[in-house]
């Protein structure tokens, strides 16, 4: 199981170069959790691509509906004070400690492409890249 950050979940539907990198992480490790914030990321994310006329409506309706079927029901709620005590830690925002903070609550790693997380948990926090190689 692994925490999988929102731009690795979008990585399947928009156009970034990261979805090979997405189905080679997906089938090291098919099992993977994130916290409640990661669709409200994800709409955040289709909607710049919608913005700048990427991707339609009708792409960003499918990539919605297949996100959320991909994730299921493995969206999780994080503890408050936990995130804001990693965020007061660190340089990341609250929106990034909760990626942070799920995977410490299930000692897994978070495989993220967010250089400024991979660089202040790095004992956590996991490139797709050498989380594939691994």
């Amino acid at each position: 199981m692994i925490v999988a950050d929102t731009n690795l979940i979008a990585s399947f539907w928009v156009p970034n170069n990261m979805e090979q990198l997405a189905y080679q992480s997906l089938k090291k490790d098919p099992e993977w959790i994130a916290p409640l914030l990661w669709v409200s990321e994800f709409r955040n994310v289709l909607s710049l691509y919608y913005r700048k006329k990427i991707l339609d409506l009708s792409s960003i309706y499918q990539a919605i509906d297949e996100a959320e079927e991909l994730m299921g029901t493995r969206e999780c709620s994080i503890n408050s004070k936990q995130v804001l005590t990693l965020m007061s830690e660190s340089t990341c925002s609250a929106y990034d400690c909760e990626f942070v903070a799920l995977a410490s609550d299930f000692d897994i790693q978070l495989v993220t492409f967010d250089k400024k997380i991979l660089s202040e948990f790095s004992a956590i926090a996991i490139h797709p890249d050498d989380f594939v190689a691994g």
